[in-house]
């Protein structure tokens, strides 16, 4: 059985439109969402291009949450817009981001830790053989089809059987990601996967994010940490307090500027004086403040 003989395991993606190479898959115009009276998101504007990795980054707060929601159909926009493939879409369940090839791999990565790794690959999505009333799960082919795409990844795991639990931090999260582009994920959104983990993980983390994008697919990767945006990221969207500060291309913006605006520089260069009078404040790093208080880069528009 091949993947794309198996009507069980949704690793076909419906038809879409056909389209250049390089138009956005997945594109924010002015989107915002209000909860009531609070307004959680405003203004955003994001485009999400195939093989290109869309860097979103912003302190707690700042609305990162709130995009993920929206793009991945938990939630919907209350202004502006939000089009797939040139087309305007109102998600209403995370189903239908999922068959327009919208994937997201939250924080903890929604595995079962005592199941294998191959049960773990194939969660919710079990191939089966056999006629109905007697059709069972087809271990056989899930195993051979789950080494396979970890393999295709760069993967490599000794045994398929132990538990996904024993995996590390940094395996765990390659696998999901792995997972999401054998079932035709074609916009992968990443939510902060290097939080948790150290130095070596995370650099396994980000080689398999590489990968991905490698494969063509369009990557939206949200993080706290602009270092780790600036190793894969092609484009940067800094969030605060529910608007984008900073919205750039890789050679718009240097890691020096990522950082200033991700650690939050206009506001201490607001400051700046202020803080000259505090005994054992050293401000002669921080940048002005008319060099931070304007966005980076607005060809693509913030709103």
């Amino acid at each position: 059985m091949t993947k794309n003989e198996s009507t069980t395991h949704g690793a076909v993606l419906p038809d879409t439109p056909a389209q250049d190479e390089d138009a956005p898959i997945v594109e924010l115009r002015g989107a915002g969402k209000s909860y009531g009276n609070i307004r959680a998101l405003h203004g955003v504007s994001l485009t999400v291009h195939p093989g290109k990795v869309t860097c979103v980054l912003g302190d707690n707060g700042a609305g990162k949450s709130t995009l993920i929601k929206i793009i991945s159909g938990l939630h919907q926009h209350t202004e502006g817009d939000f089009l797939v493939d040139g087309r305007p879409v109102r998600f209403s369940t995370p189903r239908e981001a999922l068959d327009k090839g919208i994937a997201t791999v939250y924080q903890d990565l929604a595995v079962v830790p005592l199941m294998p790794v191959w049960r773990n690959f194939f969660l919710g999505s079990e191939m089966t053989k056999g006629p109905w009333p007697l059709r069972r799960l087809d271990i056989e082919t899930m195993k051979k089809t789950a080494d396979a795409e970890l393999r295709n990844m760069g993967i490599v795991l000794d045994d398929l059987e132990q538990p996904i639990g024993t995996l590390s931090g940094g395996q765990r999260q390659c696998v999901a990601i792995a997972r999401a582009v054998y079932f035709g994920a074609r916009v992968l959104i990443l939510d902060e996967p290097t939080a948790a983990l150290g130095v070596k993980q995370s650099g396994v983390v980000l080689k398999y994010i590489a990968a991905a994008r490698d494969k063509g697919l369009g990557v939206i990767f949200i993080t706290h940490n602009p270092h780790h945006a600036y190793m894969v990221g092609d484009h940067f969207s800094v969030l605060r307090l529910g608007t984008m500060e900073l919205n750039a291309s890789r050679d718009e913006v240097s890691l020096d500027e990522l950082t200033n605006h991700m650690a939050g520089g206009a506001e201490l260069a607001a400051l700046k004086h202020e803080l000259a009078q505090v005994r054992g404040v050293d401000v002669d790093e921080l940048p002005e403040e008319t060099d931070l208080t304007a966005p980076v880069g607005t060809s693509e528009g913030t709103s």
